[in-house]
């Protein structure tokens, strides 16, 4: 397998805070991997090193072989790297379809004959065609959500960073989008799946990272990483025996 990203011994601070302490990852193309960890592991930090938002203090980020740990975020949306956020922020004044056709547009470079082609599929594949023209601001929580997913991906990624997409859902909303995501990666799109709800990790999920206090405390095949008995302390707070 291909190697799509790799971070190699990077690191966050603010202030006196270490938010991310030299952590190494690497993901391979076509790979769906999870990240659990508690409230303040560094998770969502990790992701803004990935995207840029934030840039590291020490450490390297290479995407598909090249070093982007300087590249501006609009820049490595160019590259391929999409991301989700915990809370939805859609342009609330725009129709479903303009807030799609924004992403495509400015986030994946795309020409407008390309835009409304590639958004209306897009459309289709996130339950929202029967949206399109309703303004983002009229939509539910979990409609926002999918619209949240939707702008990510007519971007066009190779890469996928979900954040927390799943938070706040019932059970049966959350079956629903899981579907989704999991149409989206095997439509071939790699995928990192930042997440509370830990059930729809691992019906998606071939590996899991656990990060705690911004460093790597385990990883491996999801359900042996739940069973390891220091993840089960610091992650659910079941102490070990």
């Amino acid at each position: 397998m291909t190697v799509l990203l790799e971070l190699d011994q990077m690191s966050k601070t603010y202030g006196a805070l270490l938010a991310v302490d030299e952590m190494t990852l690497s993901v391979e193309e076509g790979e769906a991997l999870a990240i659990i960890g508690p409230n303040g592991a560094g998770k969502s930090t990790m992701f803004n090193l990935i995207t840029g938002d934030v840039q590291a203090n020490s450490g390297q980020v290479r995407f598909r072989g090249d070093n982007i740990t300087t590249m501006a975020p609009h820049l490595r949306a160019r590259q391929g790297i999409g991301r989700s956020y915990q809370i939805p922020h859609p342009f609330t004044n725009m129709s479903v379809f303009e807030n799609l056709l924004v992403g495509a547009n400015f986030g994946g470079g795309q020409s407008q004959h390309e835009a409304y082609e590639s958004c209306a599929e897009v459309l289709n594949i996130t339950g929202l065609y029967d949206k399109a023209n309703v303004m983002a601001r009229s939509l539910t929580l979990l409609q926002r959500k999918r619209l949240e997913l939707a702008r990510a991906i007519a971007t066009r990624p190779k890469l996928l960073l979900l954040d927390e997409i799943a938070g706040g859902l019932t059970e049966y909303e959350c079956n629903e989008l899981v579907d989704t995501i999991r149409a989206i990666h095997a439509g071939g799109t790699t995928i990192i799946w930042i997440e509370h709800i830990v059930h729809a990790l691992l019906s998606i999920a071939s590996r899991l990272v656990v990060m705690n206090f911004g460093k790597k405390l385990a990883e491996g095949e999801p359900h042996a990483v739940m069973n390891d008995p220091e993840v089960r302390e610091v992650y659910m707070g079941i102490p070990a025996s």
